[in-house]
């Protein structure tokens, strides 16, 4: 095939097949997809492969190493360190994906109404979100865990505060030069609302944008969840998350001598968020036109 013929074949492809053609060319997104998948397997079916629950206790195993009955070992109290990190990754994974939902939501109407709805409520709003920006982030997010309390949905409520203002200023931007093409000219020329321009105009030319943006804050959930729970004020116990498993490498004594207790949830976080990083920067490159080498 010569070259002009591939060219032409190319440019007749959609864009977003040209995208997911740029991504899986890509080795380090594919890296972290062969990382992230089994992950995710691992974590939702292992109560049908793994004879353990997260919080069943064997008195006559505690504090043990890696054995053929338990593979990780088990912590001071006799629970099943595979069980405790394969149901903290659930925890994990959940609060990262309502809390990213919920922060994609909040950016995305925050940004769209901002950029449809005229010069005073635009400039009301973009005041709002500077002032949301401006508060020191590891501040805040100390402040509402304390006044929200620990928990699952304590801890997807504070994340899911922190993450919306950065996502609302992107599709702020890609929305004000979005409003002035003839064909948003013409729909609102035809008496066309606001929820029709933001569900029929906005969203779809912004998909590009909540897809990348989703990925790199789905890592960021995950580490801020890890750093409260680390801290006694995200998940706590009897719970299982990773931040509360490294939360016991603050023992001297589990530091030293019971590494099996944490360093499998370290792994498990750096790993995870590696990977995800890695799909990120895949997907930022696939829907970036300026990659498109073909």
């Amino acid at each position: 095939m010569t070259a002009g013929a591939a060219t032409s074949r190319s440019r007749g492809r959609s864009p977003l097949q040209r995208a997911l053609g740029r991504f899986f060319r890509n080795g380090a997104a594919i890296a972290g997809l062969l990382i992230l998948v089994p992950v995710l397997l691992a974590v939702l079916t292992y109560p049908f492969w793994w004879r353990y629950a997260p919080n069943s206790i064997d008195l006559r195993a505690l504090n043990s190493g890696p054995t053929a009955a338990h593979w990780l070992g088990t912590d001071g109290v006799g629970r099943d360190t595979l069980a405790r990190l394969l149901q903290g990754g659930r925890t994990s994974l959940l609060i990262a994906s309502v809390s990213v939902a919920i922060s994609l939501l909040i950016g995305f109407l925050v940004g769209a109404v901002a950029a449809f709805g005229g010069r005073v409520l635009d400039g009301t709003i973009m005041r709002f979100v500077d002032l949301a920006m401006t508060l020191p982030p590891v501040i805040l997010l100390l402040v509402l865990a304390s006044i929200t309390g620990t928990g699952i949905l304590p801890t997807i409520f504070v994340i899911s505060l922190l993450s919306w203002p950065v996502l609302s200023r992107m599709v702020r931007a890609r929305l004000l030069e979005l409003r002035e093409r003839d064909f948003v000219v013409a729909s609102r020329g035809f008496g066309a609302g606001l929820g029709h321009l933001l569900f029929r105009h906005a969203l779809p030319n912004s998909l590009d944008i909540l897809v990348v943006y989703a990925t790199v804050q789905f890592a960021n959930a995950i580490l801020l969840e890890a750093g409260l729970s680390f801290l006694g004020m995200g998940i706590v116990p009897p719970e299982a998350s990773w931040g509360n498993m490294l939360r016991a490498a603050r023992s001297t004594v589990v530091l030293e001598l019971h590494p099996s207790q944490w360093m499998p949830a370290g792994a498990a976080l750096v790993a995870t968020v590696l990977a995800i990083n890695f799909i990120g920067d895949g997907l930022r490159d696939a829907f970036d036109p300026r990659t498109d080498l073909e």
